[in-house]
């Protein structure tokens, strides 16, 4: 495999000295760029875009030939794995995504399979190949799935929620089918994760979107540890390099200490939670990523640089921190504000790597 000319982002992961912090934007392939929307136009709708490796491979190329950002992370959905599993997904306009199947009972979940990675999500492996070759070692690559409890409110549901009533009712009513979906879902997210890292993802995220909806009782018992069973089966080194692995609780930021403890070597956090109280927290056992709020990029860029130097300050000296946002970039935003923020996290950043 080709060399990395910048790993400034697998470094920062691993606590390792860097220059400047590095910076990378969760759904830097998205829809406020106009190259995307031409790209999404030519496919024809999101799905056959996720399922056209060379198309998945344009669109995760975008940001890092308008941007100098420190990683790529590939362009796919978390929902691939559920519909893998043979529940039929689709997007209906102005709803979201959709399930044909839902889950509802026992039976249901004993009927699903554990997709293997390059038969039944193949399209997601040759994107991968795809992409480290086109990079030709420019920055690492990011893999990702969802996590087991938020593609469980999926499947249970029959698509999003607000409330979550169908997948609470069976996490409470039936504890044990909801743990042996979770369990079938933590062994798929496995295999879709280790087929990533052979495929050529050099760092993988797990996106729990949904586990802040969670009680704290819940939490640790319904989706961290199944995180954490996922964390234990990964393949942690590839290619001759530890593999980093991002744990990122959208709302989690009551349970860093226990998430800490689940064997990541990162933390996403969202913008709700204060950078320097989470490092203090969490001691030196896990690197830190994020959380400039989406919305900043709404404003100037001068007050888009005003947060960008409170959150390096607030995080402080030293590496082990990786700069994004706190959620998705959202497709209202101009272009030249995404630009203007990773201008600032790599000017402003400098001085707190020094020495």
């Amino acid at each position: 495999m080709t060399a990395l000319k910048n790993d400034r982002f697998l470094r920062a992961l691993l606590k390792q000295p860097v220059d400047v912090t590095p910076v990378w934007m969760m759904r830097q392939a998205g829809r406020y760029l106009p190259e995307y929307r031409a790209s999404r136009a030519k496919a024809g709708d999101f799905m056959s875009l996720c399922m056209n490796p060379e198309l998945a491979c344009e669109v995760t190329l975008q940001p890092l030939d308008r941007y100098p950002l420190d990683a790529a992370i590939l362009f796919s959905d978390i929902l691939t794995v559920p519909d893998a599993m043979g529940l039929g997904l689709y997007f209906e306009t102005g709803e979201g995504p959709r399930f044909k199947k839902v889950v509802s009972t026992a039976a249901d979940i004993e009927a699903l399979p554990v997709p293997d990675p390059e038969k039944d999500l193949g399209y997601v492996m040759d994107a991968v190949r795809t992409i480290r070759r086109e990079l030709n070692g420019r920055v690492p690559l990011i893999g990702f799935s969802g996590s087991p409890w938020t593609l469980a409110t999926y499947m249970v549901e029959g698509g999003s929620s607000k409330d979550f009533r169908k997948s609470k009712a069976m996490l409470y009513s039936d504890p044990q089918a909801m743990h042996a979906l979770l369990d079938k879902l933590a062994a798929s997210v496995t295999c879709y994760l280790n087929g990533q890292i052979r495929a050529g993802a050099q760092a993988v995220q797990i996106f729990d979107s949904w586990g802040g909806s969670l009680s704290a009782a819940a939490y640790q018992e319904f989706s961290l540890a199944y995180m954490r069973k996922i964390v234990d089966g990964l393949i942690r080194e590839h290619d001759g390099r530890r593999v980093p692995v991002i744990l990122f609780t959208k709302g989690g930021g009551l349970w860093l200490e226990s998430m800490a403890e689940a064997g990541a070597e990162a933390l996403g956090l969202d913008w709700t939670c204060d950078i320097g109280s989470a490092r203090a927290r969490v001691g030196d056992k896990v690197a830190l990523q994020g959380n400039m709020d989406p919305s900043v990029l709404y404003a100037r860029p001068v007050a888009i640089r005003a947060e960008v130097g409170r959150i390096l300050a607030a995080y402080g000296q030293g590496t082990g921190h990786v700069f994004n946002l706190g959620h998705g970039i959202t497709p209202e935003v101009d272009p030249a504000h995404a630009g203007a923020f990773i201008e600032a996290v790599h000017e402003l950043s400098a001085r707190y790597h020094q020495g």
